[in-house]
């Protein structure tokens, strides 16, 4: 009789799937542990911090708003969340918050423009910007040529208009407007007058100063001085002479 042929019998495969999962867990403790290291470093913390842009707030009250400190860590606030801060300033319009690593952190402000100037027996001569915002001038300091606005309630809803309309227009078109008052009717709210350097006296709308304007410098610059009407109708009457008026008052 002939031995029967006995089976082989495979040999086990060693498994990896254990090796590889004490690889993993390795490497996590690795990079655990390299994290660690790097958050308790310098490497992580703000080393730096620059503001840009900024002319009406100081940096030391800048750098309480946006709540950073030296030696904070550099990935504790997002860049969102700081620009927002800043934006809470009146004076500010927009905030860029650029982070560079290792540590630096620069702030890059834009303030709404210089509207105009207000003369108030109070508080003497202040700024308006163009969201209606008083901010503080030094001493015999107008560093623009705007106008200057006198009368005005700090609550008067003009007044802000008024800044964001003049705050577009180019300071070369606004040079020879020394004052602006208030001088509302019921037809028109917003009705201001206008006090020019060359003499005249001009009536006119907020709403309406924008499209007026270009018409108003060309009398300015053509007419002698006189009364200047510009609503819906435009009207120029010149002022009268010194020898009529003498004339009319012997008579």
């Amino acid at each position: 009789m002939s031995k029967a042929n006995m089976p082989v019998l495979k040999q086990p495969k060693p498994k990896r799937k254990n090796s590889k999962k004490i690889a993993g867990i390795l490497i996590l403790l690795f990079l655990s542990l390299l994290a660690v290291l790097f958050f308790r470093s310098s490497l992580s913390k703000i080393s730096s911090i620059t503001f840009e842009g900024s002319s009406y707030t100081s940096d030391e009250e800048l750098l309480e708003i946006s709540g950073l400190k030296l030696g904070a860590p550099f990935f504790g606030t997002s860049s969102e969340t700081i620009e927002k801060r800043m934006t809470k300033v009146p004076s500010i319009e927009e905030a860029k918050v650029d982070k560079s690593f290792p540590g630096g952190i620069t702030i890059r402000i834009k303030e709404y423009p210089l509207a105009a100037y207000e003369l108030t027996v109070d508080d003497g001569l202040k700024g308006l910007l163009a969201n209606g915002t008083r901010i503080h001038l030094g001493i015999g300091s107008m560093p623009m040529e705007r106008p200057i606005l006198t009368g005005w309630r700090a609550d008067d809803p003009n007044l802000a208009n008024l800044c964001k309309v003049l705050a577009q227009i180019p300071e070369d078109q606004v040079s020879d407007i020394s004052e602006i008052v208030p001088s509302p009717t019921l037809s028109y709210p917003d009705r201001v007058k206008l006090y020019t350097g060359s003499k005249f006296e001009v009536v006119t709308a907020i709403s309406l100063l924008p499209a007026k304007l270009e018409y108003m410098n060309s009398i300015l610059e053509s007419q002698d001085p006189g009364m200047l009407t510009m609503l819906e109708a435009d009207t120029y009457v010149p002022y009268e002479p010194q020898d009529a008026q003498n004339d009319t008052t012997h008579e």
